[in-house]
């Protein structure tokens, strides 16, 4: 059935030319397609199919030719109706309609749910995130145990160029079929296509230089020396009969055993017990499968894969003008670094540095983010808000109540959603899932926002498969976002991390605003939470909420009898919360531009300052606040304002009783250009100048 676009709303237009085909599965799932053509408001039957990928499957084709945009409400088979469009050039789009909505013990009343479904499935696809370029020519290393490493190698050199750091004793192969070393591993960096590995040669025999002459083992007395061309440390004397027998080949030099050895290589196959890097999310071209036989052969099957150049979305976006790391070698925000599980973020100076081509898209950078300086980008955050804004619409005006939105990846969480249908439990009818690339990308921003836009609860599938640093920032971020709600007097629980997908069902509706939002969220998280905030508080009388320590938003207390009013603190902020005053010596605050990242606190040198997290609500978050203000003390010749009594007042108290000021305090009391200018005209002051010509 196409849908006329003369009964489309604003809400809708996405849905404009687009042909829906759904199917019963052949009569399991309840789906009542008068409802649902009622939901979708298109004004004509929606026509019923029921064994769509068979009996009906040429009823499919046949509706292709008078198609450009298809909509099928089934992901099962969807290879097979690729196949049967054939080259007609028809764009299919595919929702699962069957296990997400159809087989589930509440399915009857799930056509607001499956309108839901297939608004987001015709919203227009996210423009594409910019690339990063990988290349690789096949160049691997292999390092491990001697049997197992050397057995790979044999098995890999024909399609890689294989070399092999040995990290064990053992036999070599008769034939020299690649480059071979021995030693630990000291250093290992990088990604696929640009890997650095470094290691101390703890072998006295270098195995790339050794030609297997076995002068070495005959001439050692103490027999030190095995097949594998390993010199045992407990058993050898020192004799170095081994140095002279080989002569002068030079394979072996007692020397060597403290030089540090460095190359580059596009893969490597750590077969090591313990992996060498430790990170939850390991670099792309690196694997490390360990001892067992079968991981080991499924990353000899990928890794045969990975040469060529390659591509992977840029997950992520930054705005180093507003990132509250660090100033002036002081300590701000640390949240990303801490987060993230592939290591791809450092420090870099104030700022920080993300590589790119370590990213795995987490997004829990952003998550975490308190200044929106870190944004995801995969996709961006206003295109996540368009399919909120869209299923929750849709879901409302069909009729359905209490919406749930639960937010899962496309692997595991996927994998467990269609598990769940599958044993007949199937989702809640009011649970309307979302697919995210990774479910820590989902911040605080956009929990509030779905609550803006009318759903009631926010639920994240966390498997374990997710980095335990993830989930417990997601439980903080929950954390801050409970509290604002609660603080606005919307009762219930509003957001849950989830272990396992049945605790769907545990969830009890939450209460949430009467009037859903219409806005569209911004690129700018400060703003979206902005958005969605004002809107939840709207005819709420509620002027501020207390937070917990962390928080991205709150206000600051100033010790005024410790101030100076020295302004390091303005200097510091990244966020221009902080404000000088052109009239008069004064520390104004903008409290809506503080992210709480301490940096003014950590700068003060008269630890005046002090975090208050909270939120603020209203007209005053946005006007300057006078935290403090001073005298201004004036210039004893020329009567210009410079300073302030008090900081003027603390340096004549603790320099006055220098030597070098004795007597001479009032040239302190000036302002620079007096103090110039009296040293010139006191030319019989004593100078350092003086002191220079004796």
């Amino acid at each position: 059935m196409r849908l006329p676009s003369t009964q489309l709303n604003r809400n809708k237009m996405s849905l404009e030319g687009k042909t829906l085909k759904v199917c019963s599965c052949n009569g399991t799932l309840a789906l009542d397609a008068k409802a649902l053509a009622a939901a979708l408001k298109t004004g004509a039957p929606l026509t019923l199919h029921h064994q769509l990928c068979r009996k009906d499957a040429g009823a499919f084709r046949a509706a292709l030719g008078n198609a450009d945009d298809v909509i099928v409400g089934c992901t099962q088979e969807a290879p097979l109706f690729g196949e049967l469009a054939g080259d007609l050039g028809t764009k299919l789009r595919f929702v699962n309609l069957r296990e997400q909505a159809g087989w589930s013990s509440e399915a009857k009343g799930a056509t607001p749910k499956m309108a839901a479904l297939l608004a987001m499935a015709a919203l227009p696809e996210p423009p594409p995130a910019p690339a990063v370029q990988f290349k690789s020519s096949g160049e691997l290393l292999i390092i491990g145990p001697a049997g197992a490493a050397l057995d790979w190698a044999q098995r890999l050199a024909g399609p890689l160029s294989v070399s092999v750091l040995v990290t064990g004793k053992g036999e070599l192969p008769l034939e020299r079929a690649f480059p071979l070393w021995s030693g630990k591993v000291s250093a290992l960096s990088g990604w696929l296509g640009e890997f650095e590995v470094e290691w101390r040669q703890e072998n006295p025999i270098d195995l790339e230089v050794c030609t297997r002459c076995n002068a070495c083992v005959r001439a050692c007395p103490e027999g030190a020396i095995d097949y594998g061309y390993q010199v045992d440390a407990a058993k050898c004397k020192a004799h170095r009969a081994c140095v002279a027998a080989c002569g002068e080949i030079g394979a072996i030099d007692f020397s060597r055993l403290e030089n540090q050895r460095k190359e580059r290589f596009d893969l490597v196959l750590d077969l090591s017990r313990e992996p060498l890097v430790r990170t939850h999310e390991l670099p792309q071209g690196y694997f490390a499968p360990g001892d067992d036989p079968l991981e080991q052969a499924l990353a000899a099957q990928k890794l045969v894969s990975l040469v060529g150049e390659f591509d992977k979305p840029r997950f992520f976006a930054y705005k180093s003008k507003i990132c509250a790391h660090s100033r002036s070698g002081r300590k701000g925000c640390n949240q990303c670094i801490e987060v993230c599980s592939s290591g791809a973020i450092q420090p870099d100076g104030d700022l920080v540095r993300v590589e790119p081509h370590l990213c795995a898209g987490c997004g829990g950078c952003a998550t975490v983010c308190p200044s929106g300086a870190m944004t995801y980008a995969y996709p961006p955050v206003p295109e996540t808000g368009m399919r909120l804004r869209s299923a929750l619409s849709m879901y409302r005006e069909a009729g359905g109540k209490d919406a749930c939105i639960l937010f899962h990846d496309p692997r595991e969480g996927r994998a467990a959603l269609l598990g769940l249908g599958r044993r007949g439990k199937g989702l809640p009818a009011r649970v309307i899932p979302i697919e995210c690339f990774h479910v820590a990308s989902v911040g605080m921003d956009l929990m509030l926002a779905a609550l803006a836009y009318g759903a009631s609860q926010v639920a994240l599938l966390c498997t374990e498969k997710v980095a335990g640093e993830y989930a417990a920032a997601l439980q903080r971020q929950m954390g801050y976002a409970e509290t604002i709600v609660q603080g606005l007097g919307y009762a219930g629980a509003h957001f849950r991390v989830l272990s396992d997908v049945s605790q769907i069902w545990e969830l009890e509706p939450a209460s949430t605003t009467a009037n859903a939002a219409l806005f569209n969220l911004s690129p700018d998280k400060r703003t979206t939470l902005e958005f969605a905030i004002d809107h939840l508080a709207k005819d709420r009388a509620v002027e501020q909420i207390k937070l917990a320590a962390g928080a991205p938003f709150g206000t600051l207390e100033v010790n005024k009898a410790a101030c100076t009013l020295c302004k390091a603190c303005i200097g510091a902020c990244p966020e221009s919360a902080l404000l000088d005053s052109p009239e008069t010596p004064s520390l104004r605050f903008i409290e809506r531009n503080c992210v709480q990242c301490g940096l003014c606190a950590d700068t003060c040198p008269e630890d005046a300052i002090r975090l208050v997290p909270r939120l603020l609500l209203g007209p005053k978050a946005k006007e300057p606040l006078t935290l403090n203000e001073a005298q201004p003390f004036h210039c004893v010749r020329c009567g210009k304002a410079f300073g302030t009594k008090q900081m003027v007042e603390n340096m004549l108290g603790k320099l006055s009783a220098h030597s070098m000021f004795s007597g001479s305090t009032r040239r302190l009391q000036m302002c620079g250009d007096c103090r110039v200018v009296d040293m010139m005209e006191n030319k019989a002051e004593t100078s350092i100048f003086d002191y220079t010509k004796r």
